[in-house]
């Protein structure tokens, strides 16, 4: 088999094509996530705490006499933190869809007509 035509069946395998389209997904959905976490919940949640600590940005946080920002590394366990709760929430959201899904009546096919012929044949050896 020749490496050109392998790489078109590894590259145009359905998990591999499933793969990509998460991965686009992903990335657009991460936007969405970053921005409600950044825009809406951290400064919802931070803007009091900075106030009671007389800051304006938590970035101001430093060790005195060095470098070191322990206000970045703190936005960035909430940020953490609150992605992870935000994805929490959409994917127990999915799989309460998903339930309702699998909760849903399946209907029982209609027997074959040998299925059919196969329950008279029963019968009438019953009678």
């Amino acid at each position: 088999m020749g490496f050109s035509k392998e790489f078109k069946e590894f590259a145009l395998r359905g998990s591999v094509v499933d793969l990509a389209v998460g991965v686009v997904i992903g990335a657009a959905f991460n936007g969405i996530v970053k921005s409600l976490v950044d825009d809406i919940l951290t400064p919802a949640i931070l803007t009091p705490a900075l106030k009671a600590a007389h800051l304006t940005n938590l970035a101001e946080l430093t060790v005195p006499g060095t470098a070191i920002k322990y206000g970045n590394f703190i936005a960035q366990i909430i940020s953490f933190t609150l992605i992870a709760f935000v994805l929490f929430l959409v994917i127990k959201g999915i799989n309460r869809m998903k339930k309702k899904e699998a909760e849903a009546p399946a209907t029982i096919p209609e027997p074959t007509t040998e299925e059919k012929l196969l329950m008279e044949i029963r019968d009438a050896l019953k009678k």
